[in-house]
């Protein structure tokens, strides 16, 4: 059967790119698709396997400087126009000056802006005006505390954390246990909720979770794709998700009334 005559199509619509990096282990590039629009095109690649156990200590050697370099280098090929570094603890790990240092370090490799997810969340907190969060973490209580430290040291308010003590397979964590953890941290007054690690499913909660908190809810890789698609200058795709979805801030899900201000309390679970 003789091939089908398509010129008169003019080919495929143009598309924009978006470079991610990844650390070795990340497992969800079908659920950063979901917040990304038809125009545009993920390229994903992955820091090289190390035989270490989500920790502190795989946070750093993920997250360094040699290792973003030659990770953005295998992208500056297919010229993205922005760079995501998609790891939460690889970019909260050295602070808010590491952080800032890794988005300087991955501009320099391929001459394009960069985010990261630690970064992204900063931006996504001051967007929404938000000074009082409650965390959601899968980590160790190590790695917790060191979010906790970064957010606070960006002065946000944590008052409440959650946390899994997980080490591996993050990524196979059921829905039913991140809205119940989320519960579990939103137990004292809080602006929004962050659900920390790109590894952990998030996107279908997310609107669920808002009608029930009634506060906007967050997570790394919602806030990863809506900095670098920001940078574009075009939106996130999330229905009924505050940070994405305009309608979402202003529906009935959120009081427009201030809250009553309560004592700032730090809570653990």
């Amino acid at each position: 059967m003789p091939a089908m005559d398509l010129s008169f199509l003019g080919g495929p619509r143009p598309q924009r790119g978006v470079g991610v990096v990844a650390p070795f282990d990340f497992a969800l590039d079908r659920e950063l698709w979901r917040w990304v629009p038809d125009e545009v095109s993920l390229h994903l690649t992955r820091t090289p396997y190390v035989p270490v156990e989500v920790s502190l200590d795989l946070a750093r050697l993920v997250s360094e400087h040699e290792t973003l370099h030659d990770a953005v280098r295998t992208l500056n090929a297919i010229t993205p126009e922005v760079v995501a570094y998609a790891c939460t603890s690889g970019s909260f790990v050295g602070g808010v000056a590491g952080e800032r240092a890794m988005c300087e370090a991955m501009t320099r490799a391929g001459a394009v802006p960069s985010v990261t997810t630690s970064g992204a969340l900063l931006e996504a907190l001051i967007d929404l005006g938000v000074h009082r969060v409650a965390l959601v973490t899968p980590y160790t209580v190590s790695v917790t505390r060191a979010l906790e430290e970064y957010v606070a040291e960006a002065g946000i308010a944590v008052t409440g954390c959650a946390f899994m003590g997980l080490t591996r397979h993050i990524w196979k964590v059921p829905y039913r246990e991140v809205v119940a953890m989320a519960h579990k941290a939103v137990r004292h007054s809080a602006d929004a909720l962050f659900i920390s690690c790109t590894n952990l499913p998030t996107y279908d909660i997310i609107p669920q979770l808002e009608a029930e908190l009634r506060i906007p809810v967050l997570s790394a890789n919602q806030v990863t794709m809506w900095a670098a698609l920001r940078r574009l200058g075009t939106r996130a795709v999330g229905p009924y998700q505050a940070l994405v979805d305009p309608a979402a801030r202003s529906g009935p899900v959120f009081p427009q009334e201030k809250q009553p201000k309560e004592e700032q309390q730090e809570g653990w679970s």
